[in-house]
């Protein structure tokens, strides 16, 4: 009898220390800014962000023109982890970059000006070489460290760089190469941040994407942020499907972000804010997996 009671209080005290365990974990809260050095109205929405001081990531446009101010931004705040936002599209009419590389260096990767295809149907429609688009995506990486960012992840506009197996195989080679992360490979539940919702409906939309997850894990918020001015509001998307008036759009998904509204969500005790260095430093990068679907 003796010897039953122990037993029943130590299985009591084990399932009552793991649901304790269980209470205690948090839900990692991670927000990823996308398109940083594409323009100047995007780089003044990004310092916006970093000033509020939460842990934040954000993903440089190496060949984009504002890609000098953005690092001399992004050096300046100790709050952020910086990824390169591997670039194979450009995808504005009247706004257009190339190749790191150079065009003569990846023929096969730009259209008869040497800009990169708007659209990644366009890119792939052109048979693009594998050994090319591996010498543009190093490009980009080695611009970015000789101009002295400490760069920790990588991820993909418009997932251009992960369209086939045979590219994907190409950004996992050189994020082990340079040591780096990759976007989504930490099992991140990608939360759908409403980039169609019209700007006045941003916020409410946001809001209530927060109540459809459940604890644990970590949760990836993606945004697109901008000001809306002259510069940004006069960019028009080649590709159709890109929201009209963007300048709008970015703007309220900036105005969301840096809301109080959802800043006291990030804040609540349940959460946990943090960024792709914070991620490396605890997990390490052999956690990493391939993600089944993003």
């Amino acid at each position: 009898m003796k010897y039953a009671i122990v037993f029943i209080f130590q299985l009591f005290f084990s399932i009552s220390f793991s649901q304790q365990n269980k209470s205690a974990e948090k839900t990692f809260i991670l927000i990823r800014c996308d398109d940083i050095g594409m323009c100047h109205s995007v780089n003044m929405a990004a310092k916006k962000v970093l000033e509020t001081g939460m842990p934040v990531s954000m993903s440089v446009m190496v060949p984009c023109p504002w890609f000098s101010e953005a690092v001399e931004m992004l050096k300046k705040y100790s709050n952020v982890s910086i990824g390169i936002h591997l670039t194979l599209n450009s995808e504005w009419k009247q706004y257009r970059w190339g190749p790191v590389s150079g065009s003569s260096s990846v023929p096969t990767l730009v259209d008869s000006f040497g800009n990169f295809f708007p659209s990644r149907s366009l890119l792939f429609g052109n048979n693009p070489k594998l050994i090319e688009i591996e010498t543009e995506l190093r490009a980009q990486i080695e611009k970015t460290l000789r101009a002295g960012l400490k760069i920790n992840y990588l991820d993909y506009h418009m997932s251009a760089a992960v369209q086939t197996l045979e590219t994907r195989m190409i950004v996992e080679k050189l994020a082990a190469e340079y040591k780096l992360a990759i976007s989504r490979y930490y099992g991140e539940d990608g939360i759908d941040i409403g980039y169609f919702a019209s700007p006045e409906k941003k916020l409410d939309t946001l809001m209530s994407r927060t109540k459809t997850f459940t604890d644990g894990g970590i949760k990836l918020f993606v945004f697109h942020v901008g000001l809306d001015t002259p510069e940004l509001a006069a960019m028009e998307d080649l590709n159709l499907f890109g929201p009209k008036e963007m300048s709008k759009h970015r703007n309220a998904e900036l105005n969301a972000l840096t809301s109080k509204q959802f800043q006291d969500f990030l804040h609540d005790k349940k959460y946990r804010l943090v960024n792709y260095k914070m991620l490396i430093d605890e997990k390490g990068l052999n956690s990493m997996k391939r993600p089944s679907t993003e």
